[in-house]
């Protein structure tokens, strides 16, 4: 192939967008429901929810900063990540929320 097939080649396949099949997305936005309701009255406070933090959003902006595109942007592959990640911030804030239940 000629130098100028094989660039326009590469380039057609950086493009290509893969995502989240719906299955998959179903299966994710459970265990980010699940997790959400395990959440609900443990974040800790902040200035800048004075009416209490969303644990929903919570969830699904962690996952956006870590990834930098919303769940059903990821692709299937990463999958068992997103679970894993999910599982690793309930941890955090729980543990977070346990400690300021120790300290009062």
């Amino acid at each position: 192939k000629s130098l100028k097939k094989n660039i326009a080649e590469s380039v057609r396949k950086r493009w290509i967008v893969k995502v989240m099949n719906e299955e998959n997305r179903q299966i994710v936005w459970a265990k980010m429901q699940d997790a959400a309701n395990q959440l609900r009255g443990k974040l800790l406070p902040s200035y800048r929810h004075p009416k209490g933090r969303n644990p929903n959003a919570h969830i699904a902006k962690c996952i956006k900063n870590k990834w930098r595109k919303s769940y059903r942007d990821i692709p299937d592959e990463k999958v068992d990540a997103v679970m894993k990640y999910i599982d690793i911030i309930v941890d955090k804030d729980l543990n977070k929320w346990n400690k300021k239940q120790r300290e009062e």
